[in-house]
């Protein structure tokens, strides 16, 4: 039997296409919570929404997660007392969730109902009517559990059980459901969690290859499946499609499929195509065999008619490539990484996921021109790589700060090679969960396996980079894999660094040429820079360049002249970047500060709960770093910045640098009318490498003997031809009169859950900000929001977030306002003894989504 191309489309246009089965995702939000494991027990319950940080709300204490260790990475040898080094909140202990899931019994057809769970901090126990489902460890995965039998028709209990223990972290890890659940249906014939991968092999500008290998679970062996994708660009106009009936080999089907005149993901255009893929049954493959001259045959496909199940998958269309001597590629364009590590938290919000509270941290970096974000050091949250997808920032997506070898007494390493069932490690496991979940994100452009993993100095621990990184390999060629690394001489010497796609360092700048030199990756990546420490407003006199220095506040200088032992300043990595081709780049620690980790503060030092890596503070408001890093790294407007403030009573007659963070190749400092000379950067001598104040000449313009009288700094930036082309004052301010607002948008959905960050900050009559000040601010969120939580980024500030009251810090503070569910207005009101307050007006509006 034969049947013409004709007849066969024909014959599938006047099949009736029915649904069998249909495919449902909802998110789990109304929970019940007790800080215990007595599920039994009637009172003590509490009602949450998940995602939930249960040891957020405090309060702060010397005594939570006390420890007494040497961090070796941080080059200790000698045991001392850790204080504030997970934040010093109540996050250790055990949890108890429970949500009660309904269920129709028309949906027990044969569908597959499945828990994802994004992340559950820690050694998660999932129960649905009293029957364990699963157990999944690392509070940091997402994970997934197969609930169908443990269901029945009508209310079903889900309760899960969590527990973190003492010293299981280094930084604050939070505690809880503290990133979304979601309920999942899946017809019996359909494509499992995480069952579509989409690659884009080739790309020119006539076009785009495209292969889509999805997974349909379900059938038989021998049954016939079609497959319909369409791919739709980012218009929502169908670009492509493709229909294949065939039989299901080893679990999956390959379409290759072309996009004409592709429109390339990147930072700049973070274009995203979708692909719509819906299986269908009922069809059937014939073969005609025929004798002659020659045996043949003949293969007739007649496509299904049944619709079992349909899902869409979001990728991008760009390529990655590594060329030895000259550096990272994307899109065939070199470039560098301009980049940032982040920590999880959220600083006031804790560790639960807030998608609106991660918009506002990437548009804070993407105004300082920052473009790749390193997931430091764990598995992201979903929302992240969204945002990082459509706002156009390339992903370092890093997976363990432990192998098998302990940093901490109670951390990963105990899990890393214990069977998880079926002879599979759970390190691989949470590998496999990471690579299928995030590899169809354009953003991902590189994998880490770990983090300064104390295995670098051991063949062993050669042998298991070999395999992770060949993990990555097999499921996902297209990226490549690289750690960070810090043990220098030993990776160099033990074959670790030489056998990574790319050899990323932690604070080596100094020795990139001689690492250079020797590897057969012919590039190097600074996958961890600077550790620079400055709290925000702060300076320190004398101001000194250098390693581990302390005050009596607690503080550091926000000079950014002072680092940790093992790193730099930031202006040394910045010469690297721009004197050696083969550098791709680097990941500032840290974007913003985090809970945890109080460096140079953790020993003795309390209070201290939080670090003062950042760029940004704990409150959402750049340090003077921030300035010196948008000179660099952004490329679309200018910078003038100049640093301290200029009020220090009692400081009259004192030297007094001036700095200036500027995109502008030179600039006149003035204090009161009065020329202090024009300063020009430094150029590089092309010879030697460029470390100390010496890389500070050509990235800072600086002012060493400015002594200080009230008054007035202006500072006059010339461009290259020597004409005027931007000017910045700074002013002694009088006596504090007014409380002022400044809202980061005036306009949010009302879903319930969107964040308007709302800066609160201290001027004078002549609306001068007034950055000496700590007074008590008052919050009152009225109207169609609510308070959410403040925060002022003082790393010694044990007030807790939660509270609508904070004391200003270095003149500033940062209020966190939530849209309700209804449009309307917010009116936000502050007050403070002895000064005028501010009132603002906020709108909610329905969201188009």
């Amino acid at each position: 039997m034969r049947i013409s191309a004709i007849m066969l489309l024909s014959l599938c246009t006047v099949l009736n296409i029915q649904a069998q089965g249909v495919r449902s995702e909802s998110l789990l939000r109304e929970w019940e919570f007790r800080n215990d494991h007595d599920t039994a027990a009637l009172q003590g319950w509490e009602k949450v929404t998940v995602p939930h940080d249960w040891a957020i709300a405090g309060p702060f204490d010397r005594a939570n997660d006390l420890q007494t260790v040497a961090v070796v990475q941080n080059g200790e040898t000698n045991a001392t007392e850790k204080t504030g080094r997970t934040g010093g909140l109540p996050y250790i202990g055990k949890g108890a969730y429970r949500h009660t899931l309904p269920i129709e019994g028309s949906t027990l057809d044969g569908r597959r109902h499945i828990l994802l769970f994004d992340g559950a901090m820690s050694e998660a126990r999932v129960f649905v009517n009293g029957v364990q489902v699963c157990f999944w460890p690392y509070g940091y995965n997402s994970f997934w559990c197969d609930v169908t039998s443990a269901l029945e028709e009508g209310d079903n209990l889900l309760e899960v059980l969590l527990e973190n223990r003492p010293q299981s972290s280094r930084w604050y890890p939070g505690a809880g459901l503290y990133r979304k659940v979601r309920h999942i249906t899946i017809p019996k014939i359909g494509v499992p969690v995480w069952g579509t991968y989409i690659s884009t092999p080739f790309i020119c500008d006539e076009y785009a290859d495209v292969t889509i290998r999805t997974t349909v679970d379900g059938l038989d062996r021998e049954e016939a499946v079609t497959l319909r994708t369409s791919i739709f660009d980012a218009a929502g106009n169908k670009v492509a499609e493709q229909t294949d009936t065939r039989k299901v080999l080893d679990g999956e089907i390959i379409q290759k499929m072309k996009v004409m005149s592709p429109e390339l993901w990147s930072p700049e255009t973070p274009v995203l195509y979708t692909a719509r893929t819906e299986v269908l049954t009922g069809g059937r493959i014939d073969t005609d065999w025929a004798d002659g001259h020659y045996k043949h045959f003949s293969t007739i496909r007649v496509d299904g008619d049944v619709l079992q199940d349909a899902v869409t998958t979001r990728f991008g269309i760009r390529t990655v490539e590594l060329r030895p001597d000259k550096g990272f590629f994307l899109n065939g364009k070199p470039r560098k990484f301009r980049g940032v590590c982040l920590h999880h938290d959220l600083g006031p919000l804790g560790a639960a996921v807030s998608k609106a509270a991660i918009r506002r941290q990437l548009t804070i970096l993407k105004d300082m021109g920052c473009d790749a974000i390193r997931t430091s050091h764990n598995m992201p949250a979903e929302e992240l790589v969204e945002l990082c997808d459509e706002m156009g920032f390339m992903v370092m997506a890093e997976n363990f700060d432990e192998w098998d070898i302990a940093k901490c007494a109670n951390g990963y390493h105990r899990w890393f090679n214990e069977d998880s069932g079926n002879g599979i490690v759970w390190a691989e496991r949470d590998m496999m969960n990471m690579i299928h979940h995030f590899r169809n994100y354009p953003s991902i452009v590189m994998w880490s396996i770990g983090n300064e993993v104390p295995s670098q100095h051991s063949q062993e621990g050669v042998a298991v980079a070999g395999w992770l990184q060949n993990l990555y390999h097999a499921e996902d060629p297209s990226r490549p894999v690289t750690c960070g690394m810090d043990q220098f001489d030993s990776v160099l010497g033990n074959g670790f660094a030489a056998q990574l796609d790319v050899a990323g360092f932690n604070y080596k700048v100094h020795r990139y040429g001689q690492a250079f030199a020797v590897l057969p990756q012919r590039i190097i990546l600074g996958s961890e820079t600077a550790s620079t420490v400055s709290s925000r407003g702060v300076y320190h006199f004398p101001v000194s360049v250098g390693p581990d220095q302390v005050d009596a506040d607690h503080q550091s200088c926000s000079y950014d002249t002072g680092h940790c032992e093992w790193s730099n300043i930031p202006d040394e990595d910045l010469a690297a970047d721009e004197d050696y081709e083969w550098c791709l780049g680097q990941f500032v620690w840290t974007g913003f500060d985090y809970l945890g980790e109080p460096s140079p503060y953790d020993t003795d030092a309390w209070p201290n709960h939080s670090s003062v890596f950042g760029i940004v503070d704990l409150a959402y408001i750049p340090k003077d770093r921030f300035y010196l890093y948008r000179s660099r790294w952004n490329d679309n407007e200018p910078t003038l910045h100049i640093l301290p403030h200029w009020n220090w009573k009692g400081r009259e007659g004192e030297v007094t640098p001036v700095f200036v963070y500027t995109s502008y190749p030179s600039a006149e400092l003035f204090v009161n009318g009065v020329s202090q000379g024009v300063r020009t950067f430094a150029k590089a001598d092309g010879v030697t490498p460029c470390l100390g104040e010496k890389a500070m000449e050509r990235f800072r313009l600086m002012w060493k003997d400015v002594v200080y009288e009230p008054g007035e700094l202006r500072v006059v930036a010339y461009d290259a031809q020597g004409n005027v082309a931007a000017e910045k004052t700074v002013r002694t301010a009088g006596k504090a009169a007014a409380l002022k607002l400044c809202p980061d948008r005036t306009v949010l959905r009302s879903d319930g859950e969107d964040l308007a960050f709302v800066n609160v900050s201290l001027v004078d009559k002549e609306g001068n900000p007034v950055p000496v000040d700590s007074r008590l601010v008052k919050i009152k969120v009225s109207g169609a929001g609510s308070f959410k939580a403040v925060a002022n980024g003082d790393p010694t500030c044990l007030e807790p977030f939660q509270q609508p009251r904070m004391h200003l810090f270095s003149g500033q503070l940062t209020a966190i306002v939530q849209s309700g569910d209804t449009p309307g207005e917010i009116v936000v009101e502050v007050e403070a003894k002895g000064v005028r307050k501010a009132v603002c007006t906020l709108r909610t509006e329905a969201s188009n989504d």
